[in-house]
């Protein structure tokens, strides 16, 4: 399809999305709706639009590769819980005093192990969600710590595929910057500026220690599950499905092995991401949760664990079934997201705020910009692709092609915004896997999250202004 721009209206369709899912608190819904919308706009017939969109968006390898990793999680957890392990682990944890802080803090601390975007938010909610259950941690809540540190965590850690991203774009600008090692320097140096993330870990390492109290939806989650010991809202829509009283089953007869059916598969998880990292520059996300669920497939065959071939059949369709509501979110967030690419709205935002730029408000402006456009679009590296060329040449123009400080500042407000958008934004695939490791209705993590990343942006944008 040609690309179209429409000005204002290009923002219809999100606008459609996010009206429709705080009113009717139904993600798939209310993104169907803004998908339908944004077809309609393009000029295409009811129903042929949305086929074709639904083709041209999700007929592609990075879409089913999510799905491959999704399905795996969901498979995995469904191993876990035949093994009997989970229940095994909790009723250890849950020995401890205080382990309901220590929950939340041990979840925390994982997304500094896992650093991967994809990675993170689904091995922890697979590993802490039955302990957070267990503990009564509102699955809002967990899926917030989820979410806070998966890409806050990358975006600060320079030797990933996210520096290397960034630094290309840097690069890409030329003078002053002669190449992606240069750039990469830049990125470097501008950590110390990239105060949203930075801030966000630290708030909510606070959060979880209970420094600061909880407030606004959350609040209200918290209060739910305290008083009700109900982990998610009435009505609420889990992105993952699974009976809470088989979680923490233990065969009869059976003694499940810690150390061989939970910490070896996770292990080789974790094993499997870091080596392909250093070794091909890229996590082999897939491989490795693959060669996780065959360890646990034939330890448990090996243990007798299945009566045949047909209850090897039913844990995969269970697991599957488990994560179907996960796949479909992923679906449409993808189909929206080509929907607002195709109408324009990321140039339109950037149209509105690139004129008569100072260096007081270059910083601000470039955070703000980067931030409305990948939460409209829902993806930070869309986002960077698009401010990068816009605000870098503005930023050395200032600096006189010198690299200063300034420049630091304006390629951490671009990281760091789009770090917001990946955070927050409903249609962001971190968001919605981050919804999908802890079990929560999606709409309800993205309601009670997006109060504390609008503080930390607001507090963020004013450090900006003042620095």
């Amino acid at each position: 399809m040609e690309e179209m721009n429409w000005g204002l209206w290009s923002l219809m369709p999100l606008a459609v999305t996010l009206v429709l899912a705080f009113v009717t608190r139904s993600a798939l819904i209310a993104m169907l709706a803004g998908t339908f919308v944004g077809t309609l706009m393009m000029g295409t017939a009811p129903g042929a639009g949305l086929n074709a969109i639904f083709q041209s968006s999700l007929g592609n390898g990075d879409f089913i590769w999510i799905c491959e990793i999704v399905v795996l999680i969901g498979i995995l957890f469904e191993l876990f819980k035949h093994a009997g392990v989970l229940g095994k682990l909790a009723r250890r944890f849950t020995g401890n005093a205080g382990n309901r802080r220590g929950v939340a803090l041990t979840a925390w601390g994982m997304g500094f192990v896992i650093v991967d975007d994809y990675f993170s938010p689904l091995l922890t909610g697979a590993v802490i969600r039955p302990m957070s259950d267990r503990v009564g941690i509102p699955r809002e809540k967990l899926a917030f710590i989820l979410d806070s540190t998966t890409a806050s965590v990358c975006i600060l850690v320079p030797f990933t595929a996210w520096g290397a991203y960034v630094a290309s774009l840097v690069a890409a600008q030329g003078a002053p910057v002669g190449s992606v090692e240069e750039g990469l320097g830049i990125f470097i140096g501008a950590i110390k500026y990239n105060f949203y993330p930075i801030l966000m870990l630290l708030f909510t390492l606070l959060i979880c220690a209970g420094v600061i109290p909880d407030f606004g939806p959350m609040r209200k989650a918290e209060r739910r599950a305290a008083e009700t010991g109900a982990l998610i809202r009435a009505g609420a829509k889990p992105l993952v499905t699974n009976d809470d009283e088989d979680v923490f089953v233990e065969a009869e007869g059976q003694s499940p092995s810690l150390l061989l059916e939970l910490l070896t598969p996770i292990l080789l998880l974790i094993a499997v991401g870091t080596w392909s990292l250093f070794a091909t520059g890229s996590v082999k996300i897939v491989e490795a949760f693959m060669l996780a669920n065959v360890w646990l497939f034939g330890v448990l065959g090996f243990k007798g664990r299945f009566q045949g071939i047909v209850e090897i059949s039913d844990v995969i369709v269970a697991g599957t079934r488990s994560v179907m509501a996960a796949l479909l979110i992923i679906a449409l967030a993808y189909s929206l997201n080509a929907v607002t690419t195709e109408l324009g709205a990321g140039q339109f935002i950037i149209d509105q705020f690139t004129s008569d730029l100072s260096p007081n408000s270059l910083v601000v402006i470039t955070f703000l910009l980067t931030a409305a456009i990948s939460f409209s679009t829902g993806t930070s590296w869309g986002a960077y692709a698009m401010m990068m060329p816009v605000a870098l040449p503005v930023t050395f123009e200032l600096t006189g092609g010198e690299i200063t400080p300034l420049v630091y500042q304006a390629v951490a407000a671009i990281a760091g915004g789009g770090i917001f958008g990946d955070h927050a934004s409903p249609v962001s695939d971190t968001t919605v896997l981050s919804s999908v490791g802890a079990g929560s209705d999606h709409i309800d993590h993205v309601v009670t999250q997006l109060p504390y990343a609008l503080l930390i942006a607001a507090i963020t944008a004013g450090l900006y202004a003042w620095t």
